[in-house]
């Protein structure tokens, strides 16, 4: 049987299967958790690279030029993973199922991640993780409205109950400071509801190319897109060649961003979604917002005062309410079968 849109809402790009007996799964925990921390990480190294250090100030280094420097590492191993898959399965991908994967890797890639990269700027880490993890709410939304999705009244109120921890942050707690959080915070909805839209549409590519060509096809899509306003950005400033002088440290966290923080994570969540289930794999992610407060306040210094503490359990709450309602939901209505 096929699985329904809601299981989207918390189904990583990168593939599933049907959950493993249980003493069979014991690493899947352990590379669901490790690859939810890794891809959390993204927010600590992309702060540390805006740090003004090293012969650049705080606004030396734009969004677009960090992107490039991801993508510049990251783009030539998902190419070979994508000829190597190609030539092992023998099977020929039809020309508008390429088109369909590059312009939705553009959306959910290139677009969310530009908007996410220049949130930071403005924000702290932890509200960057806060609000880019609202992602499945928008799942549930935008399938309501355009998918023929239903939100039941548990669907609503863990919706409220999120936006209420979030509430909490901004109005009492310390790690909404920033130069413009209404800005930073308004460019990471917007990743979020982008994001959302993008697993929507994707989950049905996905079954028919299969994950890993998926996302390799999506990646070079979006790198394209990346590399070619990188460019186009540089001529019109001062050139691509004095874009690119730059610190050491910045190719250095360039290259950490997308080995340990894209490419890494997305191998060890691909094998933990086929010992555990993507929906397993989805309730471990919670990790990923926790790792990352740990490191914002140990690595950046950033604050943390109990306010932060009760919005951040709050939203967190109101997110596994939802992943908890949306497992429930497949067991009523049987919707899967092995």
């Amino acid at each position: 049987m096929r699985t329904t849109w809601r299981e989207t809402a918390v189904q990583p790009l990168i593939g599933g299967a049907s959950p493993e007996p249980l003493h069979k799964a014991k690493a899947g925990y352990v590379f669901a958790a490790l690859g939810a921390m890794l891809f959390s990480m993204k927010a600590i190294l992309v702060k540390v690279a805006y740090l003004p250090t090293g012969g650049l100030n705080a606004n030396d280094l734009d969004a677009i030029t960090l992107m490039a420097l991801r993508m510049g590492f990251a783009l030539p191993i998902y190419i070979g993973i994508l000829i190597f898959s190609l030539r092992k399965d023998g099977a020929a991908i039809p020309f508008k199922h390429i088109l369909q994967a590059a312009l939705l890797g553009v959306m959910g890639y290139y677009v969310c991640t530009f908007l996410d990269f220049s949130g930071l700027k403005y924000i702290t880490a932890q509200l960057e993780r806060l609000l880019l993890f609202t992602y499945p709410v928008f799942v549930v939304i935008l399938g309501a409205l355009f998918f023929g999705g239903r939100i039941t009244k548990g669907g609503i109120a863990a919706i409220v109950l999120a936006y209420s921890g979030l509430g909490i942050v901004f109005l009492g707690g310390d790690i909404a400071t920033g130069l413009n959080v209404p800005l930073g915070s308004a460019l990471l909805l917007c990743a979020a509801v982008l994001f959302g839209l993008f697993q929507l549409l994707a989950k049905r590519l996905i079954d028919k190319v299969g994950s890993k060509i998926f996302t390799c096809l999506a990646m070079i899509g979006a790198g394209a897109a990346i590399l070619t306003h990188f460019v186009i950005y540089s001529l019109t400033q001062e050139g691509v060649a004095e874009a690119l002088s730059l610190p050491p440290r910045i190719y250095f966290l360039g290259a950490a961003i997308a080995f340990f923080s894209t490419i890494l994570p997305s191998f060890l969540i691909n094998v933990a979604m086929g010992r555990i289930g993507a929906q397993t794999v989805a309730v471990m992610g919670m990790i990923g917002p926790l790792a990352t407060i740990v490191a914002a306040i140990v690595v950046l210094g950033e604050p943390f005062s109990f306010w932060d503490g009760i919005g951040t359990v709050v939203t967190l709450s109101g997110i596994s309410l939802y992943m908890w309602l949306n497992q429930r939901k497949p067991k009523r209505d049987k919707p899967l079968s092995k």
